[in-house]
């Protein structure tokens, strides 16, 4: 059986690493998922945008920052957005690192006005400029002004403490280790501290155990990979480190709540009625 995959419609980065596109009463698309960032800003009516399989509703002023990887399906509704899409490497310093930052804003005032202006004058020049290395600074050099306009909006000029900035290492190894590895000792050996520290700094920052941190992020690279690739079920558990089918198909039931096969199939059923969602078990 084969997923249900559809392109987004999104105009990928281009020549210049940064790009722009309008959406307007498209069909639906998705879920899919872009492999750079993806500002979406509502400028006209209300819908919904589904982010890594949580709905996101949107009027105009709301602000959406889909990163690389990340599940999207756009629905049918009225919506209309302008979006600048843009590679990894342009992101800097701006992408917010914490791995709670916030990823949805409702602009008003002077910030919504200021972003708007930002997104126009760069759709403008994107569609003016389509060579030259001064054309691809001043586009880049747009697309920073974009994000620190974002980062002021998210600024905290609270320092993040010990157990916070413990919780962001981990997040990060998690990000890029839970392929190879579902055991906290892991992350804790490479990181150099123990796994009572790990679970300390989960239980902090998220109220969920390392080991309850680690298994939803297996879990929902498992839904991303069902609902956005034709990968069988079990190249996907062979993917995520489970060897036999039916170890992926307990772990994914009891995190999940359906079969791997059940949450595929309901992608079909659903394609206008939302995502299934990721169970979350008791603690």
């Amino acid at each position: 059986m084969t997923s249900v995959v559809q392109a987004a419609p999104l105009t990928p980065p281009g020549w210049a690493g940064v790009s722009t596109c309008a959406l307007s009463e498209v069909e639906p698309a998705g879920p899919w998922r872009p492999p750079y960032h993806a500002l979406l800003l509502a400028t006209r009516g209300h819908g919904t945008v589904e982010v890594d399989f949580a709905a996101q509703p949107c009027r105009p002023g709301t602000l959406l920052w889909i990163r690389p990887g990340q599940a999207l399906r756009i629905g049918a509704n009225g919506l209309a957005a302008s979006v600048v899409t843009f590679d990894s490497q342009l992101a800097g310093d701006h992408w917010p690192e914490h791995p709670e930052s916030p990823s949805r804003w409702q602009l008003e005032g002077e910030d919504e006005d200021a972003v708007i202006t930002e997104f126009a004058q760069l759709a403008v020049d994107c569609e003016r400029h389509r060579s030259g290395p001064v054309a691809a600074e001043l586009l880049r050099h747009q697309l920073a002004v974009v994000l620190l306009r974002i980062a002021l909006l998210t600024h905290d000029p609270a320092p993040l403490g010990a157990e916070a900035r413990t919780f962001a290492r981990f997040r990060r190894r998690l990000e890029s280790g839970h392929p190879r590895s579902r055991r906290v000792e892991d992350y804790a050996e490479e990181m150099g501290c123990s796994v009572r520290t790990l679970t300390r700094a989960s239980l902090a920052v998220t109220g969920r155990t390392a080991k309850q941190v680690v298994d939803d992020r297996v879990a929902l690279e498992a839904r991303r990979l069902l609902a956005c690739t034709p990968l069988s079920v079990a190249e996907v558990g062979r993917h995520l480190g489970f060897p036999e089918p039916t170890n992926f198909g307990r772990f994914f039931h009891r995190e999940v709540g359906m079969s791997p096969g059940q949450f595929r199939a309901d992608m079909g059923r659903h394609q206008g009625n939302g995502i299934p969602t990721q169970r979350r078990p008791a603690d």
